[in-house]
């Protein structure tokens, strides 16, 4: 009892740790989005920063949550901000990716009546930007959670040669109880682990639908109230507005209808100048501090070594090409699936009700927890097929359990939120299932997609750096690739080659951040542009 008690209390710690991080990262998501529509100096560094940070292993953030929290503040003070630390890094950054777009993607009408009224920045926030920003937050909560959870153990304990770190939390108590062999504990820690997943997955699911319901332009999501009857799914009345939003539409009818009685307020520019010039301040900044820090870094390589590290370049650059394909196939799977499975979970509501939840629960959990047990069972099957394929069968296995509830939960959030006067319209056509999906769907999810691909491909590095090099995966064998630069990652930390480590992450990350501003960035612009089907509602 007494046991089952401690576990308990664990898991309780844990799953606080996890929402708290969670609420702290869409606080600051709302206060940074905010500031990249106001700056674009501010956005265009804003970005990328997410894009490269986002595909850092929470792994590679241990020396700097080391030296400025364990060490510098110490003391369980700091060692519960170090494990703070390293789950908000687990669960913030698709949180940021979903608010920046979500604020990318507002209609322009509504925009333009807080300006007309004169609406400042609490007004703004409060009636237009957080309102509308809620789905896309609801859509992100699932992989923030399952994120938050699949780096337990390595947040709540964390061992630097014969110093451990650790605070209280069922990641603790699990490592305690593989170590010390307690099947037991390891069994009695799963299932209360279980239990709470399976609870907060389904309260976030309820507020997921609450959310299209009360925060969307008129989808076909609806919540049903004792005191009415359910509106049919045909009607075109805006039943399902929130607040904000139907108050914004009031005005902008009000305001055409008052114009020549009481002229519209201008809005001056003074406030936009300053926050651009802030923006481009702090860009400026950041950039100067980023290039003394890298002087000084070239300045104190010995020539020997920066001849050894240029050599080894293009063979870096090619693994990183190599893991490049494996990226693009885990995001075509999963978009793939994504696709077709969410589009059939949205539109049959009593599927939905059994597979999201089983879906949202099993994404919850670490796979590298049971991979050991995929691998066990199979890997005499996977060594007979030539070349390293069952090497990269597995990687596969692994980088697509660890992301595609990113491109799945975005899409099937997406379709929800698409207006019921497009399915009106696409029943009265008649349109077939892929004529639906090419010409109103795809379009109109864009923006969700936009986001949970681009989230996947920054997050399947983690699944790539546990894969491609595992000594030990299972007692006497190890799993390993031929080529990719996360294996040489992980080889040259093993081996203390710490210099060559710290260039390739250095390559990696100018290579992230230029295809952050290539791909993310553009098909954001893009969407926001030409995508954004609620507009569709007020051109009408």
């Amino acid at each position: 009892m007494y046991g089952g008690l401690i576990i308990a209390a664990a898991a309780l710690a844990t799953f606080a740790r996890v929402l708290a991080m969670m609420g702290l990262s869409i606080v600051t998501g709302w206060l940074l989005g905010y500031a990249s529509l106001r700056s674009r100096g501010f956005e265009s560094a804003y970005i990328p920063a997410i894009a490269v940070l986002e595909s850092v292993p929470v792994i590679g953030f241990f020396p700097l949550v080391l030296i400025i929290f364990v060490e510098r503040i110490g003391g369980p003070l700091g060692v519960e901000m170090a494990a703070d630390f390293l789950v908000f890094d687990a669960v913030v950054w698709n949180i940021w990716v979903g608010i920046y777009q979500a604020f990318k993607t507002i209609p322009r009408d509504l925009e333009e009546v807080a300006d007309n009224y004169g609406l400042g920045f609490l007004g703004k926030m409060r009636k237009l930007y957080v309102p509308y920003s809620i789905p896309r937050i609801a859509a992100n909560l699932f992989p923030s959670f399952a994120d938050g959870l699949f780096y337990i153990m390595a947040s709540e304990v964390v061992s630097v040669g014969v110093h451990t770190y650790e605070v209280f939390g069922i990641g603790t108590l699990l490592t305690e109880y593989v170590a010390g062999g307690q099947m037991a504990g390891i069994y009695y820690s799963l299932l209360a682990i279980g239990v709470g997943v399976a609870g907060f997955m389904t309260l976030f699911r309820y507020f997921a639908r609450a959310s299209v319901a009360k925060y969307g332009l008129d989808t076909a999501a609806q919540i049903r109230r004792r005191e009415r009857p359910a509106p049919r799914l045909g009607s075109s009345a805006w039943v399902t507005l929130a607040r904000p939003m139907r108050r914004l539409s009031r005005y902008a009818a009000s305001a055409v209808l008052a114009s020549v009685a009481r002229p519209v307020r201008s809005v001056s520019g003074r406030a936009p100048r300053l926050a651009r010039a802030a923006g481009y301040a702090i860009g400026i900044a950041i950039l100067g501090y980023i290039v003394y820090s890298s002087y000084r870094l070239i300045a104190a390589v010995p020539a020997a070594t920066w001849s050894e590290l240029l050599s080894d370049t293009p063979a870096m650059l090619y693994a990183l090409a190599v893991d490049y394909g494996r990226v693009a196939v885990i995001t075509g799977a999963s978009f793939a699936i994504s696709v077709l499975a969410g589009y059939y979970l949205a539109t049959h509501v009593r599927a939905s009700a059994i597979v999201i939840p089983a879906v949202q629960t099993i994404a919850a959990f670490p796979p590298p927890a049971y991979f050991p047990l995929i691998y066990m069972a199979t890997y005499t099957y996977m060594e007979a097929l030539p070349g390293g394929i069952g090497a990269e069968v597995y990687v596969f296995i692994l980088g697509f359990l660890s992301t595609f509830y990113y491109v799945f939960f975005s899409f099937w959030m997406g379709v929800q939120s698409i207006p019921v006067e497009f399915w009106e319209l696409m029943d009265n056509y008649r349109l077939g299932f892929w004529d639906r999906l090419r010409r109103v769907v795809l379009p109109a999810t864009l923006p969700y997609l936009v986001s949970g691909i681009s989230s996947t491909v920054n997050s399947a590095w983690g699944g790539l750096m546990v894969g491609e090099y595992w000594p030990g995966v299972v007692p006497g064998r190890n799993l390993e690739v031929n080529v990719g630069l996360m294996k040489l990652l992980d080889v040259y930390v093993s081996q203390g080659y710490l210099h060559r480590a710290a260039w390739a992450s250095l390559l990696f990350g100018a290579v992230v951040a230029v295809y952050s501003l290539l791909f993310t960035e553009r098909l954001m612009n893009l969407s926001r542009s030409r995508y954004v089907v609620e507009e569709g509602i007020f051109a009408a």
